[in-house]
């Protein structure tokens, strides 16, 4: 017959947070001993009456303290000071913001077809689908969008530069790339 949890509690306690301050320190431990044991209440009544009670408990107390590790990888590391500035590392599109402003001022099928075109890379059928409606009309919101783009973004080229044709001379001159995004011509598809 197994003992009751109380019993167990007071006979392991003390095994039990030792473990905990082993793994984590003293400020955390005792949040781990508090986990270990509601977990192991939880468990209690499945647990067979042969088991060693101990080395389970310790058990539980270690991967409590694996968990609150890997919670602590998580979260933020604070800082003496913060950044003046939000980074722009990771963010397409951060050094183009005036062409994102003009982005943000489209109606919102042409901005959500737009942003979910050509920052995201999704078809036409996965932004019909996202936007409830059809492959055909999500295709018309970017066409419509890239037109508004083209009539209001004022650094938008009349006809953007097409690619020049590779040349098979060894020492010929890479094209340049351009600090601007390229809205795409009508009819292009990217």
């Amino acid at each position: 017959m197994k003992q009751p949890f109380e019993t167990v509690v007071a006979q392991h306690g003390a095994t039990v947070l030792r473990v905990c301050r082993a793994l984590l320190g003293v400020h955390d431990a005792d949040d781990a001993w508090s986990e270990t044991f509601l977990a192991a209440l939880r468990a209690y009544p499945a647990l067979p009456d042969t088991a060693n009670v101990e080395a389970w408990l310790v058990t539980i107390a270690r991967r409590k303290a694996i968990d609150v590790h890997r919670a602590a990888a998580r979260n933020p590391l604070p800082v003496e000071r913060l950044p003046d500035a939000p980074t722009a590392l990771g963010v397409p599109g951060a050094a183009d913001t005036d062409l994102w402003d003009y982005v943000g001022r489209l109606p919102g099928k042409q901005r959500q077809a737009i942003t979910f075109r050509y920052l995201v890379g999704m078809s036409y059928a996965e932004i019909g689908a996202i936007a409830g409606g059809t492959a055909d009309a999500a295709r018309r919101a970017a066409a419509d969008g890239l037109n508004n783009l083209r009539k209001n973004y004022p650094d938008a080229p009349a006809k953007p530069a097409r690619p020049a044709k590779p040349t098979n001379t060894p020492n010929a001159a890479k094209p340049a790339s351009t600090a601007k995004p390229v809205i795409p011509a009508k009819g292009a598809r990217p």
